[in-house]
């Protein structure tokens, strides 16, 4: 009779995890990941000295028609994922008559307005680009032109809740670059912007439009982050060693996401995401094959903090803030993926770190399984990104 100790079922489980790596390894070419994730409309706005207004938003027209808004964290999460993936294989004047056709009630919560007055405008042009790679989402043009009264002073615009999440963009004819930026929640209207393009120091503000996009990014739409941390927390859920690696993990990607920022360093989303999840894999994998926390630890959680950052520039930069804006912008993003990081790692204390961290089995009843499903999770993830 073969007796089963706890320690062998543990070397089983470790063994079955290898193999699925190396089967998710073989089978890679052959699944593919469909979910886009959802990011904010781009809504850019030139006034021109005469008081014409050109107004082009960039937008994922799929989800726009199908009104997956930004409480969801991907098109996949959404329910509607089948009439995404027919949208997004659909040939760009397709989507251009679904859209005409569809439009109308859409837009009418759109609204352009001066001094209080509602201005008229009008859709000139709908961009499609042809139907490409469907792995990439699809990002589309509305084209709209508006003519302000002579009297106009200050213009505020609404995207309606329709658009969703959006970054409003302002400027001049005469300039290359924006002077006004602002981060719009869905149906919010922006706060009233001069038109002579000089604009009161918004650093404030912007600091505070940008900490709950910090922390939305994490929770709840970072599911890869928060997996992260979990892992850090499952070898040692004791505060002072903890806090040291999540302390590494903080300096690390907030050099990235500046440098990725102010565009000094630019990897491709493509190679960066499945190496976010390759470090998922990592964190998960020692936690299985060791009960202390080793100094080398902490140069790893270092090195995949990097990592991290590249993937939270990626975010930022999509939102096209004024070059007068980063460093606000940079503070209040940060801010708010730290307190993302606190909130899940304080549910993981509240959970079973105040509990069973001193219980003689908490690593082989909490932390190895645990670890075994963060692992499995992240291993699913990096055969989807390479794919």
């Amino acid at each position: 009779m073969v007796r089963l100790t706890f320690s062998a079922i543990t070397k089983a489980l470790q063994q079955f995890l290898l193999i699925m790596l190396a089967v998710a390894a073989l089978a890679g070419s052959a699944i593919r990941g469909t979910a886009h994730e959802l990011r904010p409309a781009i809504v850019n706005l030139t006034v021109s000295p005469t008081g014409e207004v050109d107004l082009s938003i960039d937008l994922n027209l799929e989800a726009f028609l199908l009104q997956i808004g930004a409480e969801h964290t991907t098109t996949d999460a959404s329910g509607r994922a089948s009439d995404y993936d027919a949208l997004r294989a659909a040939p760009s004047a397709t989507l251009v008559a679904n859209f005409r056709n569809e439009a109308p009630p859409l837009l009418q919560d759109m609204s352009l307005r001066t001094n209080k007055t509602s201005v008229a405008m009008s859709l000139e042009d709908v961009i499609v680009p042809e139907t490409g790679n469907t792995e990439v989402a699809r990002v589309s043009r509305l084209q709209f032109t508006a003519q302000l009264p002579p009297d106009a002073t200050a213009l505020s615009w609404t995207g309606g809740a329709a658009l969703g999440q959006a970054v409003l963009r302002v400027s001049t004819s005469e300039a290359s670059e924006p002077f006004f930026a602002s981060l719009l929640q869905p149906g919010a209207a922006s706060e009233p912007v001069v038109l002579d393009g000089v604009i009161v120091d918004r650093a404030s503000s912007v600091l505070a439009d940008y900490i709950p996009v910090g922390f939305d990014h994490i929770v709840p739409k970072g599911l890869d982050h928060i997996l992260f941390v979990i892992g850090l927390f499952l070898l040692s859920p004791h505060f002072r060693p903890l806090a040291w690696q999540v302390t590494c993990f903080t300096l690390a990607h907030s050099v990235t996401l500046a440098l990725g920022l102010y565009g000094l360093v630019r990897i491709s989303p493509a190679i960066v995401e499945p190496l976010i999840a390759a470090s998922i894999i990592f964190v998960a994998i020692e936690n299985l094959t060791t009960t202390r926390l080793s100094r080398f630890r902490s140069v790893v959680v270092f090195a995949f903090g990097l990592l991290h950052g590249l993937g939270f520039a990626s975010v930022l930069t999509d939102f096209g803030l004024p070059e007068g804006q980063y460093l606000p912008a940079l503070i209040g993003f940060n801010i708010g993926v730290e307190l993302g990081q606190l909130a899940v790692l304080a549910v993981c204390f509240l959970a079973v770190g105040i509990w069973f961290r001193h219980r003689h089995w908490y690593r082989h009843v909490i932390s190895i399984p645990a670890s075994l499903i963060v692992a499995l999770v992240a291993c699913v993830w990096f055969v989807e990104r390479v794919a």
